[in-house]
């Protein structure tokens, strides 16, 4: 896999919800360059090409970031405050796609940055459709620098 070419990382440890995230961007044509991360230290090696991502040149960074808040090592607050608060990844749009309904998570979410905050719907279709939006509107509609 060539980790210049990834347009979508999800950032989720929970794999049947990262496969139905896949499932949902491939339903929807926009899986061409997927990447999936474990865990919030993972998620930031990838983005500021470090540990076993080094060889990635930094300056072709995802289009999305698809952000679960509960992640193993880091948790998703703090990989969303490195990447909003570093002047060379700060741009890149920042979806938190969680279970998370606490007010608190989501109030501190936008304090650090975050572009859209997300409740992962239970029921798949509409799980889907969440996604083909996302997907169609940061993908294809939003313009970025």
């Amino acid at each position: 896999m060539n980790y210049n070419e990834i347009e979508i990382l999800i950032v989720e440890d929970n794999p049947n919800d990262a496969e139905m995230a896949l499932r949902a961007l491939k339903k929807n044509n926009l899986t061409n360059k997927v990447l999936i991360v474990g865990d919030g230290e993972e998620a930031l090696d990838f983005v500021f090409a470090k540990g076993k991502f080094s060889g990635r040149e930094q300056t072709h960074r995802p289009k999305i970031i698809l952000l679960d808040l509960k992640l193993p090592k880091i948790d998703g607050l703090e990989v969303l405050e490195a990447i909003k608060s570093n002047p060379k990844t700060q741009a890149i749009p920042v979806i938190i796609l969680t279970s998370s309904k606490e007010e608190k998570d989501m109030v501190e979410s936008y304090r650090l940055g975050v572009n859209s905050y997300i409740v992962k719907p239970v029921d798949f279709d509409k799980f889907v459709d969440a996604v083909r939006d996302l997907g169609l509107y940061w993908l294809l509609l939003n313009q970025q620098p």
